[in-house]
């Protein structure tokens, strides 16, 4: 059995982030207008922004480039929206976000039937794969899901 090497400094580069006082961007350098001296270069523009772009409380601008995806729309967009009224350390923002996109992927079906098409949710959701490649898995969620339901409509009924 071959044993395992570890004195990796013959790899240029390794251990660069061993030193904190070492790493290049620690401590974060604040920029002064002699930094850009001898730039043969112009800034380029900002991207413009066409649509609501939703963006960190954590930073004061929008990026210099960015996607342009379709604006929040609907309840998920309200929900968006709120979840970025947190920063991104704090549970409330990606709890929020989840759930937003929850909610959209409801939207979406409805819309779906709006338009007159049933969408097959089945192999949209990866029925068939899972069915193919875990199918111990999907028999689980099978049971576990007409469990639930048949406990659902039971409580009803009681009612």
């Amino acid at each position: 059995m071959k044993k395992i090497q570890n004195d990796f400094s013959h790899i240029n580069g390794w251990g660069i982030d061993a030193d904190p006082l070492d790493v290049p961007n620690y401590p974060m350098k604040k920029r002064t207008e002699n930094d850009n001296k001898g730039m043969t270069w112009e800034r380029p523009a900002q991207q413009a922004q066409l649509v609501e772009i939703l963006h960190s409380n954590e930073r004061p601008t929008l990026s210099a480039v960015f996607g342009t995806p379709h604006p929040p729309t609907g309840l998920s967009g309200k929900m968006r929206r709120w979840a970025f009224g947190f920063s991104e350390s704090h549970v409330m923002h990606w709890l929020g976000l989840l759930l937003a996109d929850r909610v959209q992927i409801m939207e979406g079906i409805a819309d779906d039937l709006k338009s007159g098409h049933v969408p097959n949710l089945f192999e949209e959701h990866g029925g068939k794969a899972e069915l193919k490649h875990n199918a111990a898995g999907f028999a689980g969620k099978v049971i576990c899901t007409a469990a639930i339901v048949g406990l659902a409509v039971a409580l009803l009924r009681r009612r």
